[in-house]
């Protein structure tokens, strides 16, 4: 199997932002909708958002809801996490994954291929 590498994470201020990416070889992600979670310490893994395959589609958090965009190069298997007007509470480790096929991309099972995240921290 193959795993997707996180990238881009790193220490900011409140109200900055960062760049995630998720890259993986041959056509793990092409023909696969990803998403991204995030978990900070102590608590569970929380759903942040996902993309289509072609990227046309994308749903987010209600948390990060006109924070944060996604978008996708299927050239280069890779899918983008914008991330503006960062706030404390986003600080965590970041993931991406892959969503199989017959499912609703809804929840943690839903996903596959686990990257080994990128750590955000943003300070007050």
């Amino acid at each position: 199997q193959v795993q997707p590498v996180e990238s881009g994470g790193g220490l900011v201020q409140a109200g900055g932002s960062l760049r995630l990416s998720c890259t993986a070889s041959g056509r793990t992600f092409s023909s696969y909708r990803v998403g991204w979670f995030r978990q900070a310490p102590g608590k569970e893994r929380e759903f942040v958002a996902r993309i289509s395959w072609s990227g046309a589609i994308t749903v987010y958090a209600d948390s990060v809801k006109g924070r944060f965009t996604l978008s996708r190069d299927n050239a280069k298997n890779t899918v983008y996490l914008q991330m503006n007007s960062l706030k404390p509470e986003d600080t965590a480790v970041y993931y991406c994954a892959r969503c199989g096929s017959g499912v609703g991309c809804s929840a943690r099972a839903d996903f596959d291929s686990w990257g080994q995240g990128t750590q955000v921290t943003v300070s007050s």
